[in-house]
Order: structure tokens, then sequence, then C-alpha cells
């Protein structure tokens, strides 16, 4: 070979190593990459070298032959491959802290360039240069709505002010004014869904200047959907490319370039991918299956829940099953699917009898969702079946309905589930967030998962094993007497922490402001079948009665809003509604095939047009989750005007009644920030408000409160951006069209 020849083949394959080169430039941080070198040096030299040359038997992880090996793939998935394999004698035996620095110390060998932000998909909540973001619709991917942000505080709170505004109104035919949303912020950049087209649109976080929008044209299909109201969007990055991931109103995944607005042309077609896919129906329906809440990203696959038209009066007990699905976040291939009603063979099968998993529907999970990044599981809180309030087409257990259920984010396996209520009639679904955070035991770090419930309990299990935290019984209840109902005969009730709303009704529940008010409320409730937890629903009519009176209401109890969570005390914060639901059922063919249909009603039945149950009607509680213990209550929400008014309540203090919209929470280093809420949806008369207030998470006592221009009616966020801290959340009322607004106390 002659000198220019070997010249030539050395060019050659330089240039044939820089096309093989993965793009992982600004993929970690420096300081990780040097983390990553002590933590490499104990747990990874030994096989394969001090300079990552390799060993006998082992590759080596620097040089062309490891980068072209890793061609075409992200940095977050050589740190996946990690986690599965390495050490080889012990397979994900290091924590998520040290996989993720580990693999920035060897990027950083391979001269790749540091950037931004740490390699591992955690959410960045501060750094340099005064900047925290807000990368999930619950804060972090546990849910916890928590930011570390401290500069409002008990001093300046009362200082807030609204500093810009951003309004939907002109998005959709028609102004949207329950706007649901919980905008994400990441790199001074907010991301939400507006307006009844549920569009994407990308604001500056500082002034809200709208940087670009996107809209999907889906025709009829975007036109009749099962749910119109939605919470949000995804977002994803491998520290180069940045996604947003959108659930259309049609039940289409979209990814869209976070940069731009534009579709990433290699998801799926054209960056679409159809959700009515795999859902093991002939023909799926516009209107039958949508989403509310925004999907999940763990580990690169986007986990996608799916929510149903309401279940208490459906038009027949055969519908669309809610299956939870994971796609590749790169691609958009569907990558598994977990199917909530078990076919045959699966685990769970058995409790669909007389073939009832060949036609129900539902058990979707309408609910956000929550994971653990370093474990790669993700937490799904599993719907009621088809219908909400009668289960005689659907004899058995259910599973996987009223479940939260444990999936591995990579396979859809499930790796544990637990059964929160057995052949559901109640329409008691989980309706939040699972919220994760570490606590500690008697001595013990637990690494937890809580389920807040519309029952008004919190279910609280190791995350890992799914072991019940404090023990959880099965206690007989009393059965159904509707004719073709099988109810089951125990249900589960947690010894800790204890309700945190009250349960059942009986007289001793009813209103009592007054004494004439609570003996007209005596003669009403004589009309109503009345008892403990679990009393099934009753056939209008049926023994001379009504309806069976339900607390907590199938609204809950708890609902979407959920808790909140601080990550460094391990307290619990739970926003919460007492109202008195009558519940019959009663037949009608012409609507329907199922024997029976569910009816409730919105409206308050007790004395002169004033609630059945006695307050408060809306609360807070503060749970210890270290000791299971209640801290505080307060009740939240203003007073309902038409009760203040109310001329039987003449002399009455009723200052502190709470009202019945579950609030919304946001909470932060020291303060809890809690609104009256949008009470636009499912609620009785009077719920809802435009009051904002700050609370010292300590006591629960309100520090200052605010009168907002329209009533919240998102979770609230929080971020900082040059050493700003804002506040931001949806606000809207009826006939106040929706908007966004900014708040600081600069």
């Amino acid at each position: 070979m002659t000198r220019n020849s070997a010249i030539l083949c050395a060019l050659l394959t330089v240039c044939a190593a820089a096309q093989t080169r993965p793009p992982w430039d600004g993929a970690f941080t420096s300081a990780q990459a040097e983390r990553g070198r002590a933590a490499y040096g104990e747990n990874c030299a030994r096989c394969h070298g001090p300079n990552l040359a390799g060993g006998e038997s082992t590759p080596p992880l620097v040089g062309s032959g490891f980068l072209a090996h890793w061609s075409g793939q992200s940095a977050l998935d050589l740190l996946d491959r990690t986690r599965r394999t390495m050490p080889t004698d012990n397979p994900a035996g290091l924590n998520g802290r040290q996989y993720s620095d580990i693999v920035a110390y060897v990027l950083s060998v391979n001269e790749f360039k540091a950037g931004a932000n740490d390699l591992g998909g955690v959410p960045v909540r501060t750094v340099a240069g005064g900047t925290a973001e807000w990368r999930y619709y619950g804060g972090d991917a546990g849910s916890t709505k928590y930011s570390p942000l401290a500069q409002i505080d008990a001093s300046n709170v009362s200082k807030l002010h609204i500093v810009w505004s951003w309004s939907a109104k002109n998005f959709g035919s028609s102004p949207e004014f329950n706007w649901e949303v919980t905008p994400l912020m990441v790199g001074g950049r907010m991301f939400a869904t507006a307006g009844t087209r549920r569009d994407v649109v990308a604001l500056n976080a500082t002034n809200g200047e709208t940087l670009w929008m996107y809209r999907l044209d889906e025709g009829p299909r975007g036109e009749t959907v099962a749910r119109r109201n939605n919470r949000g969007l995804a977002y994803w990055s491998d520290g180069i490319d940045e996604r947003v991931i959108l659930i259309s109103p049609g039940f289409q995944l979209v990814a869209l370039d976070a940069r731009t607005g534009r579709p990433i042309p290699g998801f799926g077609k054209d960056g679409i991918v159809d959700l009515w896919e795999g859902l093991d129906r002939a023909v799926v329906k516009p209107g039958e299956i949508g989403s509310s809440s925004p999907a999940i990203v763990v580990r690169g696959v986007i986990v996608v829940g799916a929510a149903l038209q309401a279940g208490i009066a459906p038009q027949s007990k055969k519908n669309v099953p809610g299956y939870i699905r994971g796609y590749d976040v790169h691609t958009g291939k569907r990558l598994w699917t977990f199917k909530t009603i078990p076919q045959p063979g699966e685990f769970g099968h058995d409790t669909w009898e007389n073939g009832s998993w060949e036609y129900t529907g539902n058990t979707g999970a309408w609910g956000p969702l929550s994971a653990d990044e370093e474990l790669g599981y993700v937490y799904i809180p599993v719907e009621t079946p088809t219908g909400d309030f009668y289960g005689g087409h659907r004899p058995g257990n259910n599973l996987f309905g009223e479940t939260l259920v444990c999936l591995d984010a990579r396979t859809g396996q499930r790796v544990w589930h637990f059964q929160l209520v057995h052949h559901g009639v109640w329409d008691w679904d989980p309706p939040t967030a699972p919220t994760l955070l570490d606590i500690i035991v008697d001595g013990r770090r637990i690494k937890a998962v809580a389920q807040i419930s519309k029952q008004a309990w919190v279910y609280v299990f190791d995350r890992v094993t799914g072991k019940p935290v404090w023990p959880i019984e099965e206690r007989p209840v009393r059965q159904s007497d509707v004719p073709g109902e099988r109810s089951s005969p125990t249900q589960p009730f947690p010894s800790r922490p204890a309700a945190f709303d009250r349960q059942g009704f009986t007289l001793d529940d009813l209103i009592d402001l007054t004494p004439e008010l609570k003996a007209e409320a005596l003669r009403i409730a004589s009309q109503y079948r009345l008892g403990p937890m679990f009393t099934p629903p009753s056939v209008a009519g049926s023994v001379g009665k009504l309806a069976t009176i339900t607390l907590p209401s199938p609204t809950g109890g708890a609902n979407w809003q959920g808790g909140a969570a601080d990550p460094e005390t391990g307290m619990l914060y739970v926003s919460s509604v007492t109202f008195a639901a009558p519940v019959s059922l009663s037949r009608d063919p012409r609507r329907t095939d199922m024997d029976y249909l569910g009816d409730y009603t919105l409206k308050h039945v007790g004395p002169q047009g004033l609630p059945l149950v006695k307050p408060p009607w809306g609360r807070i509680t503060a749970i210890d989750l270290n000791t299971g213990e209640h801290v505080w209550m307060t009740p939240s929400g203003t007073t309902p005007e038409f009760v203040k008014q109310h001329p039987a309540l003449k002399g009455v203090d009723v200052s502190h009644t709470g009202n019945w919209e579950h609030a919304p929470m946001l909470l932060t280093k020291t303060l809890l920030f809690a609104a009256d809420g949008g009470g636009m949806y499912a609620l009785p008369p009077g719920a809802g408000g435009p009051m904002f207030r700050a609370l010292d998470k300590r006591t629960g006592k309100v520090l200052h409160e605010m009168k907002l221009p329209a009533n919240v009616t998102g979770i609230p966020m929080t971020y900082m951006l040059d050493g700003v801290q804002y506040l931001v959340m949806a606000i809207g009322a009826p006939g106040v069209p929706a908007e966004l607004i900014a708040m600081t106390v600069q």
C-alpha cells in the first residue's frame, strides 16, 4: 500500500466513524460526568478497565467500535441497557443516579460535549442561574405537585400580583370555560393544550408571548369525542431531541418538535399514531374512547391511558376497553398492550364470569399517570368497568377494574396490583395520579406510592413490591338486593391513615346548623336508604325508599385534583368534598340493553334547598405518611353565597363551611397554595369560586387570600426564570372564557 493510499484509508475510517458517531452532545452535565468517574471506578473498572478499553471478555466503552454500535440510538437507550445488564453479577443493583452518572462519564471520555441538564430523565428542579422547571403535569414523574422554590414565602406572599395573562378564547369554535390544564415549563418555554380543539401552544414563560401553535384537524373524529376536557401534555428530551406529546380529542398520539411545534416526521405516520388500533374491537366509533389526562414518558416509552364516556347510564353493556399501551418515543411504534380486562389465559381472567370479558368495556385510566424513572415502573389508576352502578352483566371481582396497577414501562408486564374496590357499583374508581415519595416508617425507609381515592382513603404501598405499608383488611359489607346483581361479600379497608372525609351516612351526619333544620332533615332522610361504607345502590322506590344516600358521593371524596406531597418531610395534603348523593337504579329498555341504569342527583336534597349533610362541605387534610396520622384539617373553599344569605341561617356563623369543589393545590418549600376551584363539572350548586389562598403548610393557617378574575380550573404550577419565581394557573368561570395568569411578588 502506498503512503497516499494509507492516508486515504485513514481518512475514510475517520469519516466512517464520524458518520456513525451518536448525537450525544449536551446529553449530560460536566458535574454529572465527574461524579460518574468515581462511580465507574467503584463498579465498572474491574471488568471494563480503568481506561474503558475493555478486558478479555468485556467490550470497550470507548472508541469507534463502541460508537458505531450505538449509532442511531439515544443516550437514554445506552442508559437503559446499562441499568438492565450491569453489573453482570447484580443487574439493576445500583441506584438510578449512579447509573446516570456512570453513563455521563462514559460519554465524556468519548469526547461528547456536556450540556445544561443531567442525563437520566429526571425533571430539573433547580439549576445554576436562578432557573427551576416544571417538566411533568404533576411537577415530577411521581406527581407530588411540589417545588422546593421559596422566593415566595410568608413574608411576601401578600404582594402576589398578576404580571401577564394569555387568553384561550379564540382557540376553538366556541370559548373554553372549564380549562383543566396545567402547563409545563422547560427552557424558558411554556407548553399547554388550549381551547375546545385541544390545540398545542408554546409561550414565552416570562411574558406569555405565543411562540408557536399546532392544530390537528380531525374532521368528524375530532368533533364527537368521549371527553372534551383535557389537562395537558407530556414532555421528553434526551438532551438533544425535545418532544411535546399530545393525545388529541379524537384519540391520536402526536409527537411535536418542542422547538418549532412541527410534527416529528419519523414518529408514526407524519408525527401521528392512531390510538384506535389494537383495542380488540372490529369497529371503534368517534366518541367512544379518548383521553382527558396527558401521557407520561418513562425510559423512552410513552405510556397512554384512556377515558371513555361516563358510565352512569351506558347505552349498552358492550363498550370499548380502555387498554393501557406503551409506544416508542422515537418512532411511535406500539411496544406493548396491558389489557385491563384480561383475556383467556391471562392473570385475572377468572374474575370475569359468564363470558363478560368479551363485551365489557371501560377500565381505562382517565386520571393522570405516575412513574418511577429509577425503577422503570409506571403506576396506573384503573377506572370502573361498564357501568358505574350496575354490575349484573359482569359477575365476578372484575380485575383490573378499580385497581392500582404497577407495570414495567419497557415491557408492559404487570409487576404488582391492588384492587381497591371489588366488583365496583359506586363509581369509586381511583381518580387521581398515584403520589410517589419516600417515607420512613418505624425507622425503615420505604419507597412508597400513595393512592388517594374517591372513597376518602389513602392506600399506601411499597411501590417496589406492592406490599401495603399498613394492613389493609378484607371486611364483610352489606350486599345488594338489586335483581341480577351479585356484589362482593367483602371489601378492602385500610387500617391507616384514617379516612380524610366522612364515610357512610347515618342520622348523625345530617345538617344541624339549627334545631329546625335538623328536624326537617330527619324527615327527608326517612325517604332514603342509609347505611355504612359500601352500602350498595338500590332500585328507585324499592322498600319505599327513593334512593340510597352515598357518602362519599360518586365524585368523591377526592377527585382528579388529588393532593400534593412534600418529598422532604413525607407529608401529604389532600383536598376533599363532603356531598351526600342519592343514587338509584331503574329499568329503561328504550335507552339501553342493560337491565338497570344508574342515576344520582347533584342537587341539594336537604331542608329548604340546603345540603342534607352537615359541614364542613370541603376540607384540606394534612397526613404524615411516616406515621399514618392526621396532623391538621381545615375547611376549604368559600362558603356559598346562597348559604350565607339563606333566611333559615340568619344569625348563624357559616363562615367556615367550605364548599363542594376539590381545591386545586400546589406545594412549595414553606407554603401550600389552594384555590376554591372551578365548580363547573359534576358538582352541586355553590361549588367553586375565585379565591386563591396561601396556607402555612405546617399548621393549615391561611396566611393570605386574594380574589382572582375567575375561578382556578387547573392545578397551579410554579417555576423560576432569571431569578424570579412565577405561579401560573388556568382560570375561567361560566361566561368568563379561560385564560392563563402568571403571578409574582416582584
